[in-house]
């Protein structure tokens, strides 16, 4: 399972590199102003610094909704860097445009998906990963992890290349659950990855340890 991390915080995706376990980022609109990164040049250079950090695979989101639109923010995304991933909405220009943007090479991270349906269409248009969002469905009451279940099942039986990216993860669960299913992509905050590190009885003992041998050593 590939670990992305979800923000726009140059340090935290720094740390999550650091630990050696990062694979790749996603960010969105959303992110960037919560960093206060506006304005087209500011986002750009922002873009940059992500890739300068990271071995690969920076989601970065189109804002257009129409097919037009996102070619072309597409394109000139996509040319920031050979790590970038074209992220597109899942809405029906947005499937036209990934069908483009498959046939000229370029990758791309169909987001906003919330169904198998959607995740068969993004699979047909040849998206690169698939983002269903976990934690949004189950704040209205649906299992999230069941779309991810079902969405892997579906994608193994017609052999698809799409890779599944579950967001909106919320917590270790979600992760360790998505692992189980047989996602390939989890993308989360860097609370989440770090909070696999933790288990009491680990704590416990390496406090044990320690006292021993400090014991062993007066």
């Amino acid at each position: 399972m590939k670990f992305f991390i979800d923000t726009a915080n140059l340090n935290e995706i720094k740390e999550a590199h650091d630990l050696g376990v990062l694979d790749g980022v996603t960010t969105n609109p959303s992110l960037m102003a919560k960093e206060g990164i506006r304005g087209d040049e500011n986002v750009t250079n922002h873009y940059k610094a992500i890739c300068d950090i990271v071995d690969d695979k920076v989601s970065a989101e189109v804002i257009a909704t129409d097919f037009e639109g996102m070619v072309k923010e597409g394109k000139a995304l996509a040319k920031i860097d050979d790590k970038i991933v074209v992220k597109v909405p899942m809405i029906k220009d947005g499937i036209k445009a990934i069908k483009y943007f498959a046939s000229e090479g370029i990758r791309t991270n169909c987001t906003l998906v919330f169904s198998a349906g959607q995740a068969i269409l993004a699979a047909k248009a040849g998206a690169s990963y698939l983002s269903p969002f976990i934690g949004r469905l189950d704040d209205i009451s649906f299992d999230g992890l069941d779309l991810i279940g079902q969405i892997v099942h579906i994608y193994q039986n017609y052999g698809f290349e799409t890779e599944v990216l579950a967001a909106s993860i919320r917590h270790t669960m979600h992760l360790i659950k998505c692992a189980e299913l047989g996602a390939d992509v989890v993308t989360c905050p860097l609370k989440v990855i770090t909070g696999l590190l933790n288990h009491p009885l680990t704590d416990k003992g390496l406090a044990q340890f320690l006292a021993d041998h400090a014991k062993a050593n007066a």
